[in-house]
């Protein structure tokens, strides 16, 4: 298993962070590795779906839970990386949000060859989508 964590000061408020973030069929837009998805079932505050990531055009099945106001848990259940992506977000201050993500994530296949390779692309993805939603707000 493979941990890693980014983190990024939002000068806006959590609110307006959330609004976006929680978004999450919007997540091609930010998170550039992924190219599409397919929502299979959602209930409350729960969403199963299928993604297309950019590595190959392959499929992964993932669990999302939002806690509102607080923390999205992406559970990667199938297709060559599993494991899980938290998201949390507190405020610092009335117009800044902090966002810090925690990947853990077993890389299967061929790509565990390149599992560095694969933490260094994942976190280096992470960081710009956070550039990206920063300017978004």
């Amino acid at each position: 298993m493979t941990n890693f964590h980014t983190s990024k000061q939002i000068n806006a408020p959590l609110s307006k962070v959330w609004d976006i973030m929680s978004n999450i069929d919007n997540d091609p837009e930010y998170w550039r590795g992924t190219k599409s998805i397919n929502n299979i079932r959602k209930s409350e505050n729960t969403i199963e779906r299928e993604v297309v990531i950019a590595f190959r055009n392959s499929v992964c099945k993932e669990t999302v839970s939002l806690e509102p106001m607080k923390s999205i848990t992406t559970v990667i259940t199938e297709g060559p990386i599993k494991g899980k992506k938290t998201v949390i977000l507190h405020s610092e201050a009335e117009d800044q949000t902090v966002v810090d993500v925690e990947w853990e994530i077993k890389v299967k296949g061929i790509m565990a060859l390149f599992s560095g390779i694969v933490k260094k692309h994942i976190l280096e993805g992470t960081e710009a989508a956070l550039d990206r939603i920063s300017r978004a707000v």
